[in-house]
């Protein structure tokens, strides 16, 4: 792309990246900046090249951006033609959004909300130092996805931890902005409690919302908007509008034609969108033909919702500008109907059938866009079209009335299912190939989900309901790939009840316990499951019904910090009892059954143990290497997954940290081969933070960060960058990499206060490095800060005596306070071995031999000893401990040999550490 003059590098940068249809939190990783600085850069961007919204932004980013000067504008969608009149209602509705934090503007469709809306917007964008931010509802049809839409335009992905709206107001919670949301008639009641949520924690957020019926919560302050003025003794703001509109398809009316033009805007009650039809039609029945033509709908139009004076002149406007068109014409405008994202001219071929032969389907198309019924929109794909809100439910109307409503949704869905197929191959531009159809897969699959109708055949039921399973079961799939696990799980949910097939229900309610394991949900993991065992059991399959129960009794050892509730030890020991007793003979219900076996005697071994094991955990690693050996045997890689990672912690309770570094090791290669599902992906971030976890143990620093990296570039944590990048921080502090650790300390710590802020103990280790490296470099400000995120992350006995005492005493020997490190390090090794087991064991014997000699330790060389017994094969320690040993004698040559030891390594701050001490 070619930057404008006034867009800096970093602007270029962040608008490449949202043309890729990254999330503000991917951009910021990416850049190693804040999400914050990355929101100030789009909303910059935004008014620098004048688009409507992020979705413009994205397709902005593929074409050239013109040198021209900036000119400031709101982030809101720029307004096709010009906003006329309303300078009553302008001021009015300002007032009360600044009285008030939930407007509401509302008022029948076409009576102008929208426009009146962004006017106003426009208008506040000073008054928000965060931001006006315009969300269109339009393509909604689901109250669960409000939120999903919001954070389209905010730029968020979903937090695992978190659903979509707790992530919206994380990200919203100290922001003082103006969202404005638009047509929520769409989902009114999903609209309602989200607002509810979202400003009862988040006290700086006001809300504008157009709808047709207010939202119904006791905060609310209505507005209702009127129809534009009509002439009295002054101006009015309809004839205006007529005015502006017909000379934009022809020439500018008379003076004389005056009465004549009050007369149609009276006619239509002033309504904006009727106003907009009549004058687009000036070019062609000049006002006499319009007048004419307007007489006999409006008498006709009576009874029902159209007794409404401007329901009834919207309606008369439509029903006039649709009978003018040919027969083939309307039936393509009420088939357009089914879409509620913009279309193609290919898609409205295929979607709207037989009516004209595909070539002919364009110039269609072009017919009503030419009378204002159709926008015309260009985009990187080609040319999309789209019916603004109010004309695609007249036209849904229509559709229903002419008895084709079946038919072309059918159509529309066998559409989406052949888009969802395409999509199933992940491409570069797949991320806007799928935004672009999204919003369409989710209608067809609400209308195909829709209860039975009595008046269609059976059989037509039939294949909509498949039709709607393979849609859900689809969507699931490519939401849980575009980062929507939220959604995703929910629709494996919704696959599990579109079918009556029990091995399909049990097999979606499986993934979509996948996801929930992947959201960090573990209470929902463990509710899927059982209900994944009672459909294998309905089925007859008791196999399948053991291996869900015995992975709920796994997972619960695992991944305790997941579960809300804690699942007692009774409550597991019975589901594998349970699962035992249902897995007959089956051998891959036996080996997964034998992996939560051996994680209930792991379990017992670590809860009763005290002090240093010795062989208490013998049995267990032998239950663990058997599970192995089964898992493998029945070819399940995320089976044997879980077995190893079983056995891991066996090994590394057993201080066997070299087996448990091969451990980890073996797991993640067997994963690399694995599909791409929801559970290899949970077993895969898993398994790749442990691995990271495990060479930090045996110092392989480069295997370390190599684990780290693929880690922290993981999709699944992109929006989580304090989970991401924790032990990359970990690694790259213990190797001494400054300017790598400060990078992604942005992120981390960035991404943690947008979280909230929560108190993880696992959190602690990289907290800790970062605020030692800055220690290293005297930033006390910077490293008042991270000690000040250590105390909210609480004291555990893991940082007292395990890598609080590893990064302390690092610190205090590099200020050369060593009387203070001996007494940070002073327990021995043997009292604290629950806490430095694992990652910290060979670091903490290291350092406390190093404090020994240099406090000149009576016992000096009995610790040095000890210690290179201990970290045998650990070329980080060895060399700290052959380090201190050369201090210890004095040798010179020996303790500069250990220079080479550290470089080989890629511990750069030992290696200077080495220099130092060299020459004192």
């Amino acid at each position: 792309m070619t930057a404008a003059t006034d867009i800096s590098p970093r602007e270029g940068e962040v608008l490449d990246l949202v043309g890729a249809h990254l999330s503000n939190a991917e951009i910021a990783a990416r850049l190693y900046i804040s999400v914050r600085t990355v929101e100030s850069h789009v909303s910059s961007l935004l008014r620098k090249l004048d688009v409507p919204d992020r979705r413009a932004l994205a397709q902005r980013a593929a074409t050239p951006v013109s040198d021209g000067p900036s000119r400031p504008a709101p982030v809101l969608p720029s307004l096709l033609t010009s906003f006329i009149g309303r300078a009553t209602e302008q001021s009015e509705l300002t007032e009360l959004l600044k009285a008030y934090r939930e407007v509401t503007a509302v008022g029948p469709g076409g009576v102008g909300k929208t426009r009146l809306a962004l006017a106003v917007a426009a208008e506040a964008t000073s008054e928000f130092s965060d931001g006006v931010w315009f969300v269109d509802l339009v393509p909604v049809t689901d109250p669960d996805m409000i939120a999903t839409a919001v954070a389209g335009t905010l730029g968020l992905g979903e937090q695992p931890g978190r659903d979509m709206t707790e992530s919206v107001i994380a990200a919203l919670a100290d922001r003082h902005a103006l969202l404005v949301l638009d047509n929520c008639e769409q989902a009114v009641d999903g609209v309602a409690l989200f607002v509810e949520r979202l400003l009862a924690t988040c006290p700086r957020v006001t809300v504008l919302a157009t709808s047709r019926a207010r939202l119904m919560v006791p905060f609310e302050r209505v507005y209702q908007v009127p129809p534009l003025s009509l002439p009295t003794d002054g101006e009015s703001d309809a004839v205006a509008l007529f005015l502006e509109r017909a000379a934009a398809v022809g020439s500018p009316l008379d003076a004389p034609s005056r009465d004549q033009i009050v007369a149609i805007c009276e006619r239509l009650d002033g309504m904006a969108l009727a106003i907009e039809l009549a004058a687009a039609r000036y070019h062609t029945l000049g006002l006499d033909g319009i007048t004419a033509a307007l007489s006999h709908p409006l008498r006709m139009l009576t009874g029902g919702f159209r007794a409404d004076e401007r329901h009834r002149s919207v309606r008369a406007a439509l029903d006039w500008s649709h009978a003018l068109l040919d027969p083939g014409d309307r039936a393509l405008l009420r088939r357009l109907a089914v879409f509620v994202a913009p279309f193609t001219a290919r898609a409205a071929a295929e979607v709207a059938g037989d009516i004209s032969a595909p070539d002919e389907i364009a110039e269609g198309l072009a017919r009503l866009a030419e009378q204002s019924l159709l926008v015309v929109t260009a985009t990187p794909a080609g040319t999309a079209y789209r019916a603004l809100e109010t004309i695609r439910q007249y036209a849904a109307e229509q559709l229903a009335e002419a008895g084709e409503l079946h038919d072309v949704r059918s159509r529309h869905v066998r559409w989406c299912l052949a888009q969802a197929a395409e999509l199933a191959v992940v491409g570069p531009d797949w991320r806007a190939k799928f935004d672009a159809v999204a919003d369409d897969l989710r209608a067809a699959l609400a209308w195909a989900a829709h209860k039975q109708q009595p008046e269609r055949q059976p059989q037509q039921d039939q294949q909509q309901r498949s039709d709607a399973y393979k849609l859900a079961h689809n969507l699931a799939e490519l939401t849980f790939t575009r980062n929507l696990i939220g959604e995703s799980q929910q629709r494996y949910e919704q696959a599990a009840s579109l079918t009556q097939d029990p091995d399909l229900v049990a097999e979606a309610l499986r993934q979509a316990a996948a996801v929930a394991g992947c959201r960090m949900r573990g209470d929902d993991l463990y509710r899927l499951h059982h209900a994944a065992a009672d459909a294998a059991r309905s089925a007859g399959n008791n196999p399948g019904a053991a291996r869900d129960l015995a992975t709920i009794a796994t997972t619960a050892y695992r991944f305790a910090g997941n579960f809300v509730r804690k699942l007692p030890t009774e409550e597991t020991d019975a589901l594998i009892a349970e699962a035992r007793e249902l897995a007959g003979n089956d051998p891959a219900a036996l080996a997964t059954v034998a992996v939560a076996e051996a994680g209930q005697a792991l379990n017992a071994a670590v809860t009763t143990v005290e002090g240093h094991p010795g062989n208490t955990v013998a049995d267990t690693i032998a239950r663990a290497e058997r599970s192995v050996e089964l898992t493998h045997g029945g070819g399940d890689p995320l089976a044997e997954s879980a077995a190893l990672d079983v056995l891991t912690g066996a090994l590394s309770w057993a201080g066997d940290t070299f087996a448990a570094t091969a451990t980890t090791q073996r797991r993640v290669t067997l994963l690399a081969s694995a599909p791409v599902t929801p559970s290899a992906t949970y077993e895969l971030v898993e398994a790749l933070a442990e691995a990271a976890e495990a060479s930090l143990g045996t110092g392989d620093l480069a295997a370390a960060r190599r684990w780290a990296g693929k880690l922290a570039d993981h999709p699944l944590l992109a929006e989580v960058g304090h989970r991401a990048t924790s032990w990359l921080l970990v690694a790259d502090a213990f190797a001494g990499n400054v300017d790598e650790v400060l990078a992604n300390s942005v992120r981390f710590l960035d991404a943690w206060r947008r979280a909230g802020s929560p108190a993880r103990a696992s959190l602690g280790p990289a907290v800790s490095a970062v605020a030692m490296i800055h220690g290293l470099r005297g930033d006390e400000d910077a490293r008042r800060e991270w000690l000040e995120a250590l105390e909210q992350l609480g004291a555990p006995p893991e940082h007292t005596y395990g890598y609080g005492a590893v990064f302390d005493t690092m610190l205090l020997l590099h200020r050369g306070e060593v009387s203070a490190a001996v007494e940070r390090i002073a327990p021995e090794p043997e009292q604290v071995w629950k806490w430095v087991t694992w990652i910290w064991h060979h670091w903490y014997v290291a350092l406390r031999a190093e404090a020994a000699v240099l406090a000149g330790s009576p016992d000096a060389r009995e610790q040095v000893a000890a210690a290179k017994t201990i970290v045998a094969g650990n070329p980080v320690a060895g060399a700290m401990v052959a380090r201190a040993e050369a201090l210890l004698d004095g040798d010179r040559e020996a303790l500069l040999a250990t220079v080479d030891a550290f470089d080989a390594a890629g511990c750069r701050y030992q290696s200077a550490r080495t220099r130092s001490l060299a020459s004192d």
